[in-house]
């Protein structure tokens, strides 16, 4: 799978109580695929996905296996991170190592549990931990532009579009602004600007936490972090941890009614976890069997090889085509079979790219 978003968040907002609650949801999925906790504060969640189950049916698949998505609980910020106040180090260590953040806001007045800032902002909040991002950004690339430039001068080729690429970058964060929005100009620039691994280049949701009562539609605060998100490109969602954390200790039949009662239809975390997949610019593919009906994630844009690989590396190696067939040309016809004496199943070589729900099986060269 590897993918994995880091859930963070200033003291006092919801985020742990958010995490727990995912955890013991996930534990709870009638699953052939359970939650898997990696170590503390990881754990790997399933993508809900319909389709799985309509061409498990069609298929007659023993199993069903869900695509999965990592969420990783990190340390708590502290204004001054970016200068190793509070789990500063760690902080900004374990970032580095996720895909996209997930940054939880409080959007609830409540008298009994403290802010750390003296007020609830969510705005400010977001801004706080932004900011710490961007100095430890900008204290990490103002040493690496000067070494690269060096390097460019002396004709390292690759150095100097390292060098123009970084240092657009290093721009935008003396001006206030997010790596993340930085513009490579082609493949090369956005391989060397991923391998720096910048804290701010990390793709945002952000996650509203409110009360019960404003949990079907939000409220003044979570308008103004909406808002927030529309303005940088991010994505943002509205979840009440307090309710996802009573809906993990009842039985999976109690739910739905539950959540109906409250004006809901899905809980808070199956928002977060479809949020994050798109944050994520994924796709899924699935490959359907007596045994088993499964679900697999790529990145948009991933040729029928790299799908391969996310099976089996030797997959990748070795593949000579895909027999791919469309998810509505395999619930047209009834599976396989049907869709092969329809004409619906094509043989899709390496130059293939993968549309979300294509249904495949790989020949490959062992």
């Amino acid at each position: 799978m590897g993918f994995r978003c880091g859930i963070v968040g200033l003291p006092n907002v919801g985020k742990s109580t958010l995490f727990n609650a995912l955890t013991e949801t996930a534990a709870a999925q009638a699953a052939n695929y359970p939650f898997c906790t990696i170590e503390p504060n990881v754990g790997n969640v399933a993508v809900p996905d319909p389709r799985l189950q309509q061409l498990a049916a069609i298929a007659g698949s023993a199993k069903i296996i869900e695509t999965q998505l990592g969420f990783v609980d990190i340390a708590g910020l502290v204004r001054g991170a970016s200068r190793g106040e509070g789990l500063g180090n760690q902080f900004l260590g374990n970032i580095r190592e996720v895909d996209a953040i997930v940054h939880v806001l409080r959007c609830f007045e409540n008298g009994d549990v403290t802010h750390v800032e003296g007020k609830v902002d969510p705005i400010a909040d977001a801004e706080t931990v932004e900011t710490e991002l961007m100095l430890a950004d900008l204290e990490s690339l103002e040493k690496r532009v000067l070494n690269l430039a060096k390097k460019a001068a002396q004709g390292d080729k690759e150095a100097k579009i390292a060098a123009s690429v970084l240092g657009q970058a290093l721009d935008l964060l003396r001006d206030g602004k997010p790596a993340r929005l930085t513009q490579p100009r082609d493949d090369e620039e956005a391989r060397l600007f991923a391998q720096a691994q910048l804290l701010t280049s990390k793709p945002v949701l952000y996650v509203c936490n409110v009360d019960e009562g404003d949990a079907a539609h939000g409220n003044a605060l979570s308008a103004r972090v909406f808002d927030k998100a529309k303005a940088e490109g991010a994505q943002a969602v509205i979840v009440s941890a307090a309710i996802e954390a009573e809906i993990a200790t009842m039985p999976v039949e109690d739910r739905g009614e539950f959540l109906s009662e409250l004006g809901l239809t899905e809980t808070g975390l199956a928002r977060v976890i479809t949020a994050g997949y798109r944050l994520l610019d994924l796709l899924t593919f699935f490959t359907v069997g007596p045994k088993e009906a499964r679900a697999w994630t790529v990145e948009a844009g991933a040729k029928a090889p790299q799908a391969a690989g996310a099976i089996h590396s030797d997959f990748e190696r070795g593949f000579i085509r895909a027999e791919t067939i469309a998810f509505a040309d395999y619930l047209a016809h009834k599976g396989e079979a049907g869709a092969r004496d329809a004409g619906r199943l094509r043989l899709e070589g390496k130059d293939y790219i993968v549309q979300d729900g294509d249904v495949m099986h790989f020949r490959f060269n062992a």
